[in-house]
């Protein structure tokens, strides 16, 4: 009797190890094997509750029998190929048994269904992009959720892909004032896209969802403007934060008439380029004190009445200190009324006129455009008030 309990209790061990379910550390999988079927199990073995008892064996397969150093360097490889978060590669590799390619293919899938679970999220930073031919000038706002992705090379190369494609679209009519381009018709365009990491022909939809995929943000274009070169003069643009030529966080864009067919254009796009960044600096909301619309006026005008009058000074006073302020007013709204930024001594208007007799010319200002990344996307969610367009006149 004492030996059969001394026998019993290491075999009463054994077999409830065998039967009870093991735990199964990171890094390996297991499979259960009942006769003549096999189970996989994602990391535990579980007993069947009925049928005839039979053994139990655990095999233990490392997913990937390969060196820490080797890993590294395959995540390395990965991201390098995807520009992926380090997260998910990591995560890719390991359910694909560390194979770079079935994870590369794994991870696409993936990238996509989580890029379009981020389509409702808040993307209020980017960058403008601004492309330009002899026949007009275009500028897109490609925004993303972090200034970290704005910064990132593969997404800088779409959005100057887009402006580019942009220049492509017919617009309906000719005008110096910047038109708002048609989204809709953009996304139904295809892009040849070379770039190591962004290749091949594609829908413009579905270049911003890979590249969604792989910032690992919600990716989206906003809104895009176009402006024709005049039929005598030129389109002068500048744009401010610019981390390479073609992009930036804030666009000027103008374009300059001239009658005389035969005026140097150097010197219309020497001015023109400072007026643009006149534009970008001093934030004009018309282009002359006669643009100013009437509700606009009026709505000033009666804030500054109501401001004149806790003075306590007389009517007449009152009058002239509106009058005054009207006239502060418009140097602060109209693009011609406002000092020019590079020189405090003249205004817009005084430089215009200097630069026609500088051309023998007159020289006058077609339209005007700027536009900032992310500008009214915060008030936008506040209030769901409609998308605004620009400043531009």
């Amino acid at each position: 009797m004492v030996c059969y309990r001394g026998v019993k209790r290491p075999i009463e061990i054994i077999y409830k190890s065998l039967n009870s379910s093991i735990c199964c550390g990171r890094g390996y999988s297991t499979s259960t094997h009942r006769g003549n079927s096999v189970a996989e199990s994602k990391g535990y073995l579980y007993k069947h509750a009925d049928g005839p008892r039979t053994y139990t064996m655990s095999i233990r397969r490392y997913s990937a029998e390969i060196s820490s150093m080797e890993q590294m360097n395959l995540i390395k490889r990965l991201r390098e190929r995807t520009s992926a978060p380090i997260k998910e590669v990591k995560a890719a590799l390991i359910t694909s048994n560390w194979d770079i390619e079935a994870a590369q293919k794994d991870l696409r899938k993936r990238g996509i269904v989580l890029a379009s679970k981020k389509s409702s999220r808040t993307a209020a930073e980017g960058l403008l992009a601004l492309a330009q031919n002899e026949k007009k000038a275009a500028v897109i706002e490609l925004n993303c959720e972090t200034d970290f992705v704005a910064r990132n090379e593969i997404f800088q190369y779409l959005a100057l892909s887009l402006a580019k494609l942009a220049l492509l679209l017919e617009g309906s009519q000719q005008t110096s004032a910047a038109i708002p381009l048609g989204l809709e018709h953009l996304e139904d365009l295809k892009m040849n896209l070379d770039h190591p990491k962004l290749s091949g022909e594609k829908s413009v939809q579905n270049a911003i969802t890979e590249v969604a995929a792989m910032m690992g943000e919600n990716v989206k274009l906003r809104r895009g403007f176009a402006m024709s070169t005049p039929s005598i003069g030129v389109i002068s643009t500048y744009l401010h934060t610019s981390p390479q030529p073609g992009v930036g966080r804030i666009a000027g864009i103008l374009s300059v008439e001239v009658e005389d067919q035969n005026v140097p254009q150097d010197a219309l796009q020497r001015v023109g380029s400072e007026i643009a960044m006149h534009v970008v600096a001093a934030k004009p909301l018309f282009l002359t004190k006669e643009d100013v619309s009437s509700d606009a006026l009026s709505n000033e005008r009666e804030i500054l009445k109501s401001q004149a009058e806790n003075s306590g000074r007389p009517q007449i006073a009152i009058e002239k200190m509106v009058e005054g302020r009207m006239r502060k007013y418009f140097e602060e709204v109209a693009l011609m009324e406002q000092k020019f930024v590079v020189n405090d001594t003249i205004n817009v208007k005084t430089l215009i006129s200097n630069l026609s007799k500088e051309v023998g010319s007159p020289v006058k200002i077609g339209g005007f455009l700027r536009m900032e990344v992310g500008e009214g996307l915060q008030r936008l969610e506040a209030s769901n008030e409609s998308e605004p367009l620009a400043n531009a006149a």
